[in-house]
Formats: structure tokens, C-alpha cells, sequence
């Protein structure tokens, strides 16, 4: 069709014409409404972005510290394990405070207490390393 020709079908019906390929011989062309389809393009990129910003996760950080309640650590746990039903993945982090550096094991004891009462759904990454005053792992859910 020539393009005098899809220019005046276009003003007919009301609606623009839009160049799809420009490189082609000859070029291609679209009657549409151009606002129409601005709006869901714009429509299908919110819905593009979403979906991305779903599938990541987010690293969330959960501190701890050696001389903490059973109250206060249920409160905690459950608190990481909405974390890692939105699917992020939790650090524990278990601080050293003053001379509780000198029972190492103690915050060992109660990182492994924290994973099992996370459960079976928590998959630790990794071995737990000490970072200055900090004891650390990183869980995530299977």
C-alpha cells in the first residue's frame, strides 16, 4: 500500500500510523492508536519489573546476642522465618561482646540451637566463620 494511501486510512478511522522497521524495503508501517499503545507498553514493563524484583532475593540480617532470652530468640526466629518465606536468605549473625570472646563455643552452641529451631525447611550455606566480634552463617530455605 502506499504510504498516501495508509495515511489517509489512518485519518479515516482516527488512529495514527506508526513505522515498525524502518530498514526495511519498503518500510513497515502499523495503523494503532499510539496512546493506547504507549499505555500497554507501559503496562507490560511495570508487570516485566515486578516479576524481576520477585525473583530476587534479598540477603536479611537477623544479630543475636550470646546472653539472649528464649522469648526474645523465638521472637527472632520467627521473625527470620517470614524472611525466608518471602524467599530471602537470612545471615545469623551471634555478637561477641567484651570477655564472651573467650567462649567461642558457647556462640557456636547457640547458632546451632537457632538453625534447628528455623527447621528442616532451612538449608545452611556454608560453615559459620568468625569476622572480628561476629559469628556468621548464612541460611536459606530449600
Amino acid at each position: 500500500m502506499s504510504s498516501r494511501d495508509a495515511q489517509l486510512l489512518a485519518k479515516e478511522q482516527g488512529v495514527d500510523l506508526v513505522e515498525i522497521a524502518a530498514n526495511a524495503n519498503p518500510p513497515v508501517v502499523k495503523v494503532i492508536d499510539w496512546g493506547k499503545y504507549q499505555y500497554q507498553k507501559m503496562k507490560e514493563e511495570a508487570k516485566n519489573r515486578k516479576k524481576a524484583r520477585e525473583k530476587q532475593s534479598e540477603l536479611k540480617q537477623m544479630k543475636i546476642g550470646l546472653k539472649i532470652s528464649d522469648n526474645d530468640l523465638n521472637i527472632k526466629v520467627r521473625k527470620m522465618r517470614g524472611f525466608l518465606d518471602d524467599g530471602d536468605r537470612v545471615k545469623i549473625l551471634i555478637i561477641f561482646r567484651g570477655r564472651e570472646m573467650a567462649h567461642k563455643e558457647i556462640g557456636e552452641e547457640l547458632l546451632n540451637k537457632v538453625v534447628s529451631l528455623l527447621g528442616e525447611d532451612a538449608i545452611v550455606e556454608g560453615k559459620p566463620q568468625m569476622s572480628g566480634r561476629n559469628l556468621s552463617v548464612q541460611v536459606r530455605k530449600k
